[in-house]
């Protein structure tokens, strides 16, 4: 019996390519739910060994050397940590409003009945941090910081869900999901409103304007990616010289994206059936059967909205290559000498007790009296313990929260403070929620066989 399935693997070897089978084990890697969040993970350890070693000096160095891009007449200098903070993360961040818009179109924030429950408990995950960083830094220097434990890092909260497998039922991952939607949508508020600096109004209303074409174009029907790239880009250069963090540009235009298919299900279907069966009787490697092909791929892409295939198309290059770039590049905080710092300043204190403690108290306290005042309802197969492990994993702060510890502190102790407290809370939130979670499966699996 072992040997039918290795032989099976066998025959499917043989028949691939060279470069199919020397590639292929990357190819299962990145098919895994969780694998943006191991490559997140190695590049924020290799940041952070390169900032803590004697070649410590080159690794900021690399990240601070200025680089010019010019643009027509428009000429930009920024050094490599900018470019990235306000380039790539706007890219990162108009994946979150794309994924923002589908919820609240289609998703699980698309009506208040099914929003009701994630929202509430986002809002009491994002209050009860904030609170307790504030009592610990109101009226100090660093009080500006409130922001920083707030945030829920997405791709680690579902990566460490996915890690535990069947443990965790799927009514839990899609609270979890919902939860950190609606926690980037606070976060992006936030942003928008309180990390803001002097504005300039007329790069502002240009901004504005470019959103209205594209909403414009979006009413007339335009679905090409490549019309909606060229509007976000003057967006994008708007939106950074108006003193709003430029990230906010990319929400702007994902707001704009259409969600609308060109044809129905119904005519999908029509039309691909009768695609398939000209393929079928049509002789192999001929212009009818290559026609009909091209055809039905033609139906394939006016079945899918642009928003779908656009968010499609990025997630692979912002789990894979823009949020590890931004780990590699935040995360490597000088650690030695500055630990016993960590857990004295009210900074970091502020920011770990916010992250591991804050979270799960404000995420279930919300949750419980929501759901005692009737307002929402436990999801089902969902117990109380289990909502309790699942907002632990959700003080996971990292990617949201060191870029608004850079927003909040540009630079010094306090910012290296900030990451490591950053880090530490992420890290034990994570293991705390394994750990009620992975607590929580036995307890059911004990009590269902008695």
């Amino acid at each position: 019996m072992l040997g039918e399935p290795m032989a099976a693997q066998s025959a499917t070897d043989s028949a691939l390519s060279p470069i199919e089978v020397l590639t292929s084990p990357f190819v299962r890697f990145s098919r895994l739910e969780a694998s943006g969040g191991i490559l997140l993970l190695a590049c924020t350890l290799a940041a952070l060994v390169w900032a803590n070693s004697p070649w410590e000096q080159n690794y900021h160095d690399i990240w601070d050397t200025r680089v010019s891009i010019s643009i027509g007449p428009v000429s930009l200098t920024e050094s490599r940590h900018e470019w990235i903070n306000d380039g790539l993360m706007s890219i990162f961040f108009f994946l979150v409003g794309l994924e923002i818009k589908r919820e609240l179109l289609v998703g699980e924030l698309s009506s208040v009945k099914r929003a009701a429950f994630p929202l509430l408990a986002a809002l009491g995950g994002c209050v009860a941090p904030a609170l307790i960083f504030f009592a610990f830094n109101r009226g100090g220097p660093s009080e500006h910081g409130w922001g920083i434990p707030m945030a829920t890092d997405i791709a680690f909260a579902l990566g460490v869900l996915a890690l535990l497998g069947n443990r965790v039922p799927a009514a839990l991952k899609v609270f979890v999901a919902a939860l950190a939607i609606a926690d980037d949508i606070i976060a992006v508020l936030v942003i928008a409103l309180f990390y803001t600096s002097g504005l300039d109004w007329f790069s502002l209303s240009i901004a504005f304007a470019g959103t209205g074409v594209s909403l414009l174009a979006n009413r007339a029907g335009i679905r090409r990616p490549a019309f909606y790239a060229f509007i976000g880009l003057i967006i994008w250069l708007a939106v950074l010289k108006s003193g709003v963090h430029a990230t906010i540009a990319g929400v702007l235009l994902a707001f704009t994206i259409p969600v609308r298919t060109r044809i129905d299900k119904a005519q999908f279907l029509e039309s691909s059936r009768g695609l398939l069966e000209r393929f079928a009787s049509a002789a192999p490697d001929t212009s009818d059967a290559h026609d009909c092909v091209h055809t039905l791929e033609q139906q394939c892409e006016l079945v899918q909205s642009p928003l779908h295939r656009i968010e499609h198309s990025l997630q692979p290059w912002v789990s894979f290559f823009i949020m590890p770039v931004f780990a590699f590049a935040n995360a490597g905080v000088h650690i030695f000498g500055n630990v016993a710092a960590a857990f004295t300043r009210p900074v970091s204190i502020g920011i770990m007790l916010g992250l591991f403690l804050g979270k799960p108290v404000g995420i279930t306290a919300f949750s419980w009296l929501a759901e005692k005042a009737r307002v929402v309802s436990l999801p089902a197969a969902v117990s109380w313990r289990q909502v309790l492990g699942a907002s632990c994993v959700c003080g996971i702060g990292f990617t949201m929260s060191l870029f608004i510890a850079e927003l909040a502190f540009s630079e010094g102790m306090v910012l290296d403070l900030s990451k490591i407290a950053i880090l530490a809370a992420s890290a034990a939130a994570g293991v705390c929620g394994v750990i009620l979670l992975g607590a929580t499966k036995k307890k059911l699996e004990v009590t269902e066989q008695n």
